[in-house]
Order: C-alpha cells, then structure tokens, then sequence
C-alpha cells in the first residue's frame, strides 16, 4: 500500500525534487514582483478595455469577436492568475499549504490552456467563413456560447487535474523536478495536450493561407470576378494574418514565462515576456474592426 504524504509541508517535496527554496528576499526578487503586479495590472486594464468594447459596439457581435473577446476573458484570467503568483511566490513559496500551491499552479495551468484553445476555436470559426467566402461566420450565438463553455470546460478539467489525484503526493519518485507537487506524467500530457492544438491550429491557418493563394491566382487568371469578391478575400487574409500574429506569436512566451516563474526558476524568469503578449493582443482587436 502506498504512503501519502498529504501533512508535509512544500519545503518536504522541493527538498526530495532538490528544487532550491529561497528564504529571504533578493533585490532581483522584489524588483520581478514589483514589474509582475504592474504588467498584471496593465493585462487586467487593456482586456477589461477589449470586453468592454466588444459589449458595447454593435459592430463587434459577430462570433469571430465573441472569441476574441473570449480569449480576452483567458488572457484577463491569466492576470488574475500571475497577480496571485506575485503575492505567493519567492520566499512565501516555503510558507504555502499544498492545496495554496496547488491552487497557483492550477490558475496558470487553466488560463494558458483557455488562450490555445480559444486560439483553435478563431482558427476553425476563420477556417469557415474563408470557404464560404463570407466576414463573418453564420454560426448562432448559442453555439457560440457553447463553444466558449467548451473551451473553459477544457481548461478547467487540464488545470485541475493534478489538484485530484494527478500528482505525486504518494509516489515521491513520480516529482518532477519543475514542479515539485506535479507528476513527470501529468506534465508531459499537458505540454503534449497543449503543443497537439498548436500543431493542429497551424494546420488550419496554413490550410487557409493555401487555400486563399489558389483563389488569388485563379482570380488572377479570369477577369470575370466581381470586385467585391476579391475584397472579401482580401479581407479575410488580412483578418487572418492579424489574428495569427497577435495570437500565436504571444502565447509561446506567455508559456514560458509561467513555467519558468511559477516553478521557481526565478535565475531564468522570463514572466515579463509572457504577460505582455496579452496587452499585444489587446491592441490586436481594434485592428481587426475594419475586417
């Protein structure tokens, strides 16, 4: 029968995974806390902006704006998040309960998941409205909603699992060095979980830019299409293009400043590179009006 180590403190398992536990605070500690809180607070202000737009203009209640202001929802969830690792990280990492560690884990977890995820949703929503040669996708709001319900059903289910029973609280040998809570297993299946919906997000998007390119050059080659059709194609690139650059090329460095600062690599801390492609994507929305 295997023996639980539920009563132990952090320090036990960081000590057993040999991960260093800082006990006072450093001058580049307190100066990463302040820049965390500050970029936190900006990600919670520019997203607030961004739902609040997307509520009040008329011209954003379509479903590619409903998923933008979705993954506006994750990114202001993963400020929420990296607010609360400021205040339960450094030396407080020592002082916290195992279900207070686990807690700071889960929301990372969740609201990294929730931004990919949503990510996929614009890919596949974008995927359709360009073989249909249509700007906005016919899609109901009520299977919007579902959608949206989806993907935080998605997220929740990927960040709460270790918290029930998908850890290494009884088998010490199974700590990943990391997170020393976390089981090397768990934490392979959500890199690889994550990494699949990259990999098939960018199947959609290149499936898109394929496809366009073909309609271009038989545009190109027939001088029957009407103007407007070629507008709408171009706009769908453009909307495509903008989403793909402010979406995916923000979320590689937002993983890797949570993984690096929330398991206490805070030599390789890298959390202001991460939280700031949140603000960039912010100032993504307002771009895509015109399309």
């Amino acid at each position: 029968m295997k023996h639980c180590f539920y009563n132990e403190s952090v320090g036990f398992f960081y000590n057993n995974s040999r991960k260093e536990l800082t006990t006072y605070w450093r001058t580049k500690d307190i100066l990463v806390v302040a820049l965390g809180l500050t970029v936190s607070l900006i990600v919670l202000l520019t997203n607030l902006l961004v739902i609040a737009a997307i509520i009040i203009n008329r011209r954003f209640h379509y479903p590619i704006y409903y998923l933008l202001g979705n993954l506006a929802a994750a990114d202001l969830f993963a400020g929420i998040a990296y607010m609360f690792l400021m205040f339960h990280t450094g030396p407080r990492t020592a002082e916290l309960s195992l279900k207070t560690w686990f807690i700071r884990q889960s929301l990372l977890d969740t609201s990294l998941t929730a931004s990919v995820v949503n990510l996929l949703a614009i890919a596949v929503e974008r995927h359709q409205t360009v073989l249909t040669m249509q700007l906005h996708s016919k899609m109901s709001n009520q299977r919007v909603m579902i959608l949206i319900f989806c993907i935080w059903a998605t997220a929740l289910l990927l960040g709460l699992i270790p918290s029930y029973g998908w850890h290494c609280l009884c088998a010490l040998e199974e700590c990943s060095s990391m997170a020393p809570l976390y089981s090397r297993s768990y934490l392979t299946f959500w890199a690889i979980s994550n990494l699949l919906v990259f990999l098939l997000m960018a199947v959609v998007y290149a499936h898109i830019f394929i496809y366009v390119k073909r309609k271009m050059g038989r545009m190109s080659a027939h001088t029957s299409f009407h103007p407007r059709y070629r507008e709408t194609v171009v706009g769908l690139v453009k909307t495509v293009t903008i989403i793909l650059g402010c979406g995916v090329t923000t979320v590689f460095p937002w993983g890797l400043g949570s993984q690096q600062c929330s398991l206490g690599g805070w030599g390789h801390c890298s959390l202001p590179l991460g939280v700031v492609g949140s603000p960039q994507r912010s100032l993504c929305t307002p771009g895509l009006g015109g399309h």
